[in-house]
């Protein structure tokens, strides 16, 4: 069982020992980059730089939520939408995907360290995160993703031994409001793996609108571990009396306690019929909807 006070204590004093100078911080807004920055602000105070890069794969609304809620730490928000698109542009193999945003994650941040005199890179790698890259499940950006060659001296995880529901007990424990210390995960890919093949503006867009009207629906009345809408690729349907090749949009929503397992939730047929009937009618280009049923495993939670 993890002892709060004392992992707060231990991490704090752990970041001061590993680094020694400047650091930045890659803050995305969820409870493992947040925790992490806490931690880290109250180790090094001002030589920390917390940086949030908008890839242009985020949910709707996403980074002026992000704007709002650390304005007093400032926050430097940084523009990759074109760096990460084009880094995208021609991958549908998940693995080469998630590589591509780890790298041009990394060159990001490398470009941001460099301009402020930072040498150390802070990151909310967790424990699921390393299990998962080094056993071949599939590479988080931040693990089996990065590069093998990177400007920095040192990469500081606070985090890599903690499972999610660990992390939100250290959160609680720092005072973190509910909307982050009890937020859904979401892949550090962003909406990349939540799209099958290859990632575009027109797919993204897409996907974000059905990925809000899914949140809208389910989190609050059913508070999921983890609920999404991923795009799969196109079927037939009609709209208006009219033939349409549209594209299929795939709920999840599953309960789990820690990510390394979970289970489909059994949503009422009336929620799913209402969701359905908002992505077909709200989104013009959508002629199917799916739910998945799958545990995990064998399958994982993300799509990709």
């Amino acid at each position: 069982m993890l002892k709060v006070n004392k992992f707060i204590h231990e991490s704090i004093e752990k970041i001061k020992k590993d680094v020694n100078g400047r650091a930045i911080i890659a803050l995305s807004g969820g409870v493992d980059s947040s925790v992490c920055a806490v931690l880290a602000h109250r180790a090094i105070g001002q030589l920390l730089t917390p940086i949030y890069i908008d890839t242009g794969l985020m949910r709707k609304g996403e980074t002026a939520r992000i704007k709002k809620i650390f304005a007093d730490m400032d926050l430097q928000v940084v523009d990759g939408k074109t760096n990460f698109l084009r880094a995208l542009k021609g991958h549908t193999d998940p693995e080469k995907k998630r590589k591509a945003v780890g790298e041009t994650f990394i060159r990001e941040f490398e470009r941001e360290a460099r301009e402020r005199g930072a040498r150390y890179l802070i990151q909310g790698t967790i424990y699921p995160d390393r299990i998962e890259s080094e056993g071949g499940i599939k590479s988080h950006h931040n693990v089996g993703g990065l590069p093998s060659v990177m400007d920095f001296e040192g990469i500081v995880e606070p985090l890599q031994d903690l499972y999610k529901d660990e992390v939100r007990e250290v959160a609680r424990e720092l005072s973190l409001p509910a909307e982050i210390s009890e937020r859904m995960p979401f892949p550090g890919p962003g909406l990349s793996v939540r799209i099958i093949g290859e990632v575009t503006e027109e797919k993204l867009e897409v996907v974000r609108a059905a990925n809000a009207i899914v949140e809208e629906e389910l989190v609050e009345q059913f508070a999921p571990w983890q609920t999404f809408a991923a795009l799969i690729e196109k079927g037939t349907g009609v709209k208006g009396d009219v033939r349409v090749h549209g594209w299929i949009i795939a709920l999840r929503a599953v309960s789990s306690r820690d990510g390394m397992t979970a289970e489909a939730m059994e949503l009422p047929w009336e929620i799913l019929r209402k969701i359905e009937s908002r992505i077909t009618g709200e989104i013009p280009t959508v002629s199917r909807v799916l739910y998945d049923l799958t545990p995990k495993p064998p399958a994982t939670i993300e799509f990709e």
